[in-house]
């Protein structure tokens, strides 16, 4: 299945596919104003303001997090993960799409966790906004919910890395390329960020996510995404391993590697929110050296 899907062919499948279900994964975290400015909410207000039709919003921040983890978004164990789609309506038969309201990061991060429990989805390319470009119908307020049992979901190794591995890589003990899919500016540490610490962890590469994305925040082709992402698809011994500020826009990195064909690629969950918390772990500022 094609990861991505257009407004054009979205609207086509709720025209003739009654076991659609559409989840908006919009979460509110505005640019920090100073350091540590760390400000994040749920996106159900605006997913009840203007949504897709019958479009359910999936909260990553409470119902699809780990409860009571150090930083946000926490990936959650397979039965909490099971439950909470099981109160959307998700039961391993229906197709998926999942978007957002802002650059499509929080739909990848979606994606990337039904992935990696075994469990197809596509992405809307563009979002909420290509959808209102293209001129389609809106709704407001409240959609019915169908819930479903919950499924038995397994874990699939090889999508996701934990902090002791990512210091492993770098002490040197464990291959592979860290990538930071934050901007550039927020990478050398010039510009503020929402986290205990600037910079970004040493020996990484810097290549930011919206880099990848047009104008109108649709994916680059697949030819332009490759020229983008050249210097990851060389061969380098191990894998790549995807950090921002909380997996979010590492996610659409990995999305857009997945389109090029690259499949080893581990998400460090925790990314700068923990790593940045904690002064035992180094950090670095700068350009990455030539």
């Amino acid at each position: 299945m094609n990861p991505l899907i257009s407004p054009q062919q979205l609207a086509s499948l709720m025209a003739e596919d009654a076991n659609l279900l559409i989840l908006d994964a919009s979460v509110e975290l505005p640019a920090p104003r100073f350091d540590r400015d760390y400000q994040v909410a749920s996106g159900r207000d605006g997913w009840y303001q203007a949504h897709i039709p019958g479009a359910l919003h999936a909260d990553l921040l409470h119902d699809l997090a780990l409860p009571d983890a150090s930083f946000s978004f926490a990936l959650p164990g397979v039965e909490h993960l099971a439950s909470a789609l099981a109160r959307l309506g998700l039961d391993g038969a229906r197709q998926v799409v999942i978007y957002d309201r802002s650059e499509g990061f929080w739909a990848a991060r979606l994606w990337w966790m039904l992935r990696s429990v075994g469990l197809a989805a596509q992405v809307l390319d563009g979002g909420f906004k290509a959808w209102c470009a293209a001129g389609l119908l809106q709704a407001q307020g409240i959609e019915p919910v169908l819930p479903v049992a919950a499924m038995s979901l397994s874990a699939r190794p090889g999508l996701w890395i934990e902090r002791d591995g990512v210091q492993a890589m770098v002490s040197g003990e464990r291959p592979g390329l860290l990538v930071c899919a934050l901007s550039q500016a927020l990478f050398e540490g010039s510009a503020a960020s929402r986290y205990a610490r600037r910079g970004h962890i040493p020996g990484s590469r810097n290549l930011p996510a919206r880099q990848l994305l047009d104008a109108d925040g649709r994916y680059l082709s697949r030819d332009q995404l490759q020229q983008q992402l050249a210097a990851l698809l060389l061969d380098v011994p191990g894998p790549l391993v995807l950090y921002c500020g909380g997996a979010i826009s590492a996610a659409a990195l990995a999305l857009a590697l997945t389109l090029v064909g690259r499949d080893d690629v581990l998400l460090y969950d925790g990314s700068l929110q923990e790593w940045a918390a904690d002064s035992n772990l180094p950090m670095t500022t700068g350009a990455t050296p030539d």
